[in-house]
């Protein structure tokens, strides 16, 4: 697999109820959220369709991919489901011995779709604990217990292929660009948003992370909080 991959070359069988312009859509564009998809879902959301893949494919597009960033959890779903088509596990059996088992988690709960796929987005159930190894994964560039479990240039690529946000209207911590799955977070810093107030903020400069719980969705002032509070006193 490569980012440059071509969503439907991975899922031909689909190209007959494909959307225009759907077939121009690359792994890397579902991973930065410019998929041009007019589709919009997220894990808390109930899925209806008898496939969601489907739904998504068949979405018309809102933009050319590539041009417009919009963030929506139909992209990290696909990316999934292609996973799970070249690998021949879902995404949840996949990152086991790969990711979750080196850093002792041994069954974190995910919840899946109808189909059973997991849903990718969101709704991977962990402990705050348990989100900051993830968090101290990434700032040691991919290295845990002496073992690369990630490779340390995709780590790298994750906040080195950034694309605009700046059109984002719900909050200017959302409006300094978006990388690989991460949000770019002021001039040294990454974050990861999980669903109800769960915050990972990676440092760079500061080789530091800072991990929260707070029970609160989308919060703003819990943001400017981590960051006033924690981060500018590291």
């Amino acid at each position: 697999m490569s980012l440059d991959d071509r969503l439907l070359d991975h899922l031909p069988e689909l190209r007959p109820i494909a959307a225009d312009g759907v077939e121009d859509v690359t792994l890397r564009q579902l991973l930065t959220m410019t998929s041009g998809t007019g589709h919009r879902w997220f894990a808390d959301e109930r899925i209806t369709a008898p496939d969601l893949l489907h739904e998504i494919v068949t979405a018309p597009l809102a933009a050319t991919p590539g041009t417009r960033f919009a963030y929506t959890g139909s992209g990290a779903y696909a990316l999934g489901r292609v996973i799970a088509r070249v690998t021949g596990a879902d995404l949840r059996s996949f990152l086991l011995p790969r990711l979750f088992a080196p850093l002792d988690l041994r069954d974190p709960p995910w919840r899946t779709c109808p189909l059973g796929h997991p849903l990718a987005e969101s709704d991977l159930f962990l402990r705050t604990g348990e989100l900051a190894r993830f968090a101290r994964l990434l700032v040691q560039e991919g290295r845990w217990d002496g073992r690369q479990v990630l490779p340390a240039p995709y780590v790298r690529r994750m906040t080195g292929e950034r694309v605009d946000t700046g059109t984002a209207t719900y909050g200017e911590a959302y409006t300094h660009g978006y990388g690989l799955g991460v949000w770019i977070d002021r001039a040294d810093t990454y974050r990861l948003d999980g669903r109800y107030g769960q915050y990972v903020v990676v440092s760079l400069a500061r080789r530091a992370t800072v991990t929260v719980t707070a029970h609160a969705e989308r919060d703003q002032d819990l943001l400017a909080a981590i960051h006033e509070l924690v981060v500018a006193r590291l």
